[in-house]
């Protein structure tokens, strides 16, 4: 079982300003008081990414009546992003991390490997972050499947 260094109860990492699509720039901060969903994905247009990101997109209108922002992150540039968001109609941000800067922060930076070689990727993951911003919940390993659902569900016992 790994150790993560920020989990529930803990800060979410505030002033980390990063550039995102639509083209712009986002710190946490600016989203206080209201509850923020902050996933992230390993990679633009592929297909887990791509269902994940587009489940996110539908549930849209019900987030936003539960008084809650999605933002996605990965490593893309924002001109990916853009690419990405255009395909697929998102409604929300990503954020672009090339220099991993928020994706260590959340820890979700984990040994992975495929075809036998080991590299440095992004642990698909999901974090609720309060209106005080600090974090409600956290999935790690994320499966897709109902994952969004299994998020809104969980956003809205919080708020009971």
């Amino acid at each position: 079982m790994t150790d993560y260094t920020i989990n529930p109860g803990d800060n979410a990492p505030a002033d980390i300003e990063l550039n995102t699509w639509p083209e712009g720039t986002l710190k946490l901060s600016e989203l206080h008081g209201q509850w923020v969903i902050v996933y992230f994905y390993p990679k633009d247009n592929t297909s887990g990414c791509t269902t994940e990101s587009c489940e996110f997109r539908d549930a849209l209108p019900d987030f936003t009546a539960a008084n809650a922002a999605i933002v996605g992150v990965s490593r893309d540039s924002v001109k990916s992003h853009a690419g990405f968001t255009e395909k697929q109609s998102l409604n929300f941000p990503l954020i672009s991390d090339p220099d991993e800067h928020f994706c260590k922060a959340f820890d979700v930076l984990q040994i992975k490997k495929n075809y036998g070689k080991e590299y440095l990727g992004i642990e698909r993951s999901t974090f609720i972050i309060n209106p005080e911003g600090d974090i409600a919940f956290a999935w790690r390993k994320v499966r897709v499947k109902d994952h969004v659902k299994t998020v809104l569900t969980t956003l809205k016992e919080l708020q009971e």
